[in-house]
């Protein structure tokens, strides 16, 4: 299975190789397009659909995404678990917050989702938000983390997590990347926030 997930991957151009700069700041020389896999929604759908089988036995009764991906996959997976899905946006301190009038009572279940997994900075700010939303406390509630694509090296969470692709990819810090000091040519990928 992991063969066919790669093979969709390379197919709709979301793996690319080069030597890129991440959202995170640090440089790689693979880079995860994700928005070669949200603009299908055939493979929203298969790879939610993985998400939801992972945890169909978890009671979840609300799916959390953080904007921007992850509001994609939140909304699919919650459709196909039959439940909520909410959503963490970024607040005005640069954290994330739930808003909106959003409601998570104290017997939720929840799932976080997001769309690529690399350092693990939206996730764990979303899981931030949760916290912060009355009632949340330390997110006693929280059946687990997963995510389309898991490119970190070792993923950053002591909850259980699921990933749908997974390959650790090696991460440079800017003055330690040996791709610059190959001079390779250096691509700027990904939006503003972090990943």
């Amino acid at each position: 299975m992991e063969n066919e997930i790669e093979g969709l991957l390379k197919r709709y151009g979301v793996l690319k190789q080069g030597h890129f700069k991440l959202t995170s700041g640090l440089h790689s020389a693979s880079y995860f397009e994700k928005f070669r896999i949200l603009e299908h929604p055939d493979l929203v759908t298969l790879f939610a659909a993985r998400i939801a089988r992972r945890f169909f036995d978890q009671r979840i009764t609300v799916v959390c995404g953080p904007t921007t991906g992850g509001i994609i996959i939140a909304f699919e997976v919650a459709r196909q678990m039959q439940t909520r899905c909410v959503i963490a946006e970024k607040n005005e301190t640069g954290g994330r917050r739930i808003g909106r009038g959003f409601q998570i009572g104290e017997s939720d279940r929840i799932l976080v989702v997001d769309d690529v997994l690399t350092t693990g900075g939206s996730i764990t700010e979303t899981l931030e938000a949760l916290k912060a939303f009355p009632g949340q406390g330390e997110l006693a509630h929280l059946a687990g983390i997963a995510v389309f694509i898991d490119r970190s090296e070792k993923p950053p969470f002591a909850l259980p997590h699921f990933a749908v692709y997974r390959q650790a990819v090696q991460n440079f810090k800017p003055e330690e990347c040996l791709l610059c000091r190959q001079g390779i040519p250096l691509s700027v990928s990904g939006s503003t926030g972090k990943k």
